[in-house]
């Protein structure tokens, strides 16, 4: 909170933060210091601390461009009040790590509805193993869909999109405006990767896409289609790793 202060990055990952924490690192939050990255990572910050946390995201001299809050056993109550925040002072925020919570259905429309706020200009978003469905994805998408040109590194590994989440995902990748550079999809149910490929082979999507992580998915005989249609492109295709925890 010094005003001479240089610290940009506070790493706080597996501290045993509780919910004690979200009023201090809160007033942190709402100082006007430099502070660029917040990583909580593996806190029990229940609803008091990510209410706390979220009156400084809030506040209006708060420029945090990176929040990792992986395994804080965030619940939909808490990720409604920490899109809520963020949808009040969009502009700065650029990467935001939810990994390995369950967001719930509420939780999932309610960070659908701030990616399509258009002062939301997130660029990286990491959603792996957050009990995703099928249903789910239809309504991120359709959230990139309408916003799409800002979002560069998108992870929805471990969730069971399979085929259907895959089809409403080639939506977004067809859209001229998808600047997407990074996407991770391992080990999600996938089968077929035809409507996959079709889409990239019809799209501008290859001129920006640089990594696709498919691993762990017994996409089968398709995967040679998509191993063509790669070969001459900047894109580094990915489909076989150990299993990820």
């Amino acid at each position: 909170m010094d005003s001479h202060s240089k610290l940009e990055k506070i790493m706080l990952n597996n501290c045993d933060l509780t919910e004690k924490s979200g009023s201090v690192l809160a007033t942190v939050l709402s100082s006007k210091t430099i502070l660029k990255e917040m990583n909580l990572n593996n806190s029990r910050l229940l609803d008091s601390g990510v209410k706390e946390i979220c009156e400084g995201l809030k506040n209006p001299v708060c420029e945090l461009k990176i929040l990792n809050l992986c395994r804080c056993r965030i619940t939909e109550k808490q990720c409604l009040i920490l899109t809520s925040a963020l949808k009040s002072n969009p502009s700065h925020l650029k990467e935001l790590n939810l990994s390995r919570n369950n967001l719930g259905d509420s939780g999932v429309k309610n960070l659908s509805d701030l990616l399509m706020n258009t002062q939301f200009k997130l660029e990286k978003l990491d959603l792996c193993n957050c009990s995703i469905t099928e249903k789910q994805c239809l309504i991120l998408n359709s959230a990139l869909k309408s916003n799409p040109s800002h979002l560069r590194e998108l992870d929805l590994s471990l969730n069971q999109i399979k085929n259907t989440g895959v089809n409403h995902l080639c939506d977004v990748l067809k859209d001229s405006h998808c600047k997407l550079e990074r996407l991770s999809l391992i080990e999600c149910g996938i089968t077929d990767v035809s409507s996959l490929t079709q889409s990239l082979t019809n799209t501008k999507a290859l001129q920006f896409l640089k990594e696709l992580d498919l691993s762990n998915n017994m996409i089968g005989d398709s995967k040679q289609q998509l191993i063509d249609v790669l070969r001459d492109s900047n894109c580094e295709l990915s489909v076989d790793r150990r299993p990820i925890t």
